[in-house]
């Protein structure tokens, strides 16, 4: 007990000299995750270029709870392969990316991990009972054994007959997904079912202050459900070929969705939004490129090739700004 006082006490001494001059004390200091930013990012910047964001088309970020690894999609734009890589943060570098355990033979996308890690969900066309699917399903795998356990279609009431696209977890279960409703003869539009007594209860169609006449697909939800970023496609105000839209929560009401901007959207498309595990952080994949803009003056072949090679050749990479952007929204619509 003594040795534990005499402990305490000069931890104290330390933690207050640290304060009063500014010093580091290594066994107090707390390791901040890889994907954190030493200044603010209030502008959005490519995430892991060379690794993570590459000349390939990347999609679908997703962090385990300790940020130390990430998941993500990588489409092959011919045959709209999808598969699911993971890459893990290493001796002070993400690694190069391997394919996910349970991905790469069929076409996967969409990863998301559930807030406690214990899941993750995707989408994929993979046959079922061994009979064919065409259109895309909600299927999780489960921590088990260190890794993954095999893959579950989650079935009804989340699956039909039609596309399922990007699963996004709140912290109590609810699950938020994009489908279409055959016989509400519209677009994908945003659905959430409750985890109620160890299943999923019917979906239910967000509102008409979310959804609209026009797509709406690859929502995110804040864990404790205060907000949604999702994309939606063609409405009067957009930037781009596709921008991303916030909506927030009051009591139960979601609020008229606003578009988040020229500082996430641009005239490229926007799309797959995510939150980082400790909730300072937003990402997106976008297709913005060198040729977004008109160019000042013409290119040589050789710097035609350089850009059409580096990832920044307008296929999907996969940008980080400060969660401050999405708060920003808050204030301007006065909540």
């Amino acid at each position: 007990m003594k040795h534990n006082r005499n402990a305490t006490i000069a931890i104290s001494i330390l933690s207050i000299a640290a304060v009063e001059f500014n010093m580091t004390v290594p066994c107090l200091a707390q390791s901040k995750p890889p994907y954190a930013s030493d200044q603010p990012l209030t502008e959005p910047v490519m995430f892991g270029e060379g690794v993570i964001s590459t000349a390939d088309d990347e999609l679908n970020a997703c962090f385990a709870p300790d940020g130390k690894t990430l998941y993500f999609s990588l489409n092959a734009p011919v045959n709209r392969l999808g598969v699911i890589v993971f890459s893990r943060y290493e001796n002070g570098k993400w690694r190069t990316p391997q394919v996910a355990p349970f991905s790469g033979q069929y076409s996967d996308y969409d990863p998301f991990i559930s807030p406690d890690g214990n899941k993750l969900f995707f989408i994929s066309n993979r046959p079922i009972d061994d009979k064919p699917k065409k259109d895309y399903d909600v299927w999780v795998v489960e921590k088990a054994n260190g890794g993954w356990s095999a893959p579950k279609n989650l079935g009804a009431p989340i699956n039909n007959d039609a596309d399922q696209f990007y699963p996004s977890v709140a912290a109590n279960g609810t699950l938020y997904f994009s489908t279409i409703k055959r016989e509400e003869k519209s677009g994908f539009d945003l659905y959430r079912s409750q985890w109620v007594d160890g299943k999923y209860a019917e979906p239910e169609k967000l509102s008409d202050a979310v959804n609209s006449q026009f797509a709406e697909i690859d929502a995110c939800i804040a864990p404790d459900e205060s907000f949604i970023v999702f994309a939606s496609y063609n409405r009067p105000e957009e930037y781009g070929r596709g921008d991303l839209y916030i909506s927030f929560n009051q009591n139960g009401v979601w609020t008229p969705a606003k578009n988040l901007g020229e500082k996430i959207n641009s005239n490229a498309r926007e799309y797959c939004p995510i939150l980082s595990p400790d909730g300072k952080y937003f990402f997106f994949t976008s297709f913005r490129g060198f040729a977004d803009k008109p160019l000042e003056k013409p290119l040589s072949y050789e710097q035609l090739m350089r850009n059409l090679r580096s990832p920044r050749n307008g296929m999907g990479n996969i940008y980080q700004i400060d969660v401050a952007v999405l708060h920003a929204q808050r204030q301007a619509s006065g909540l």
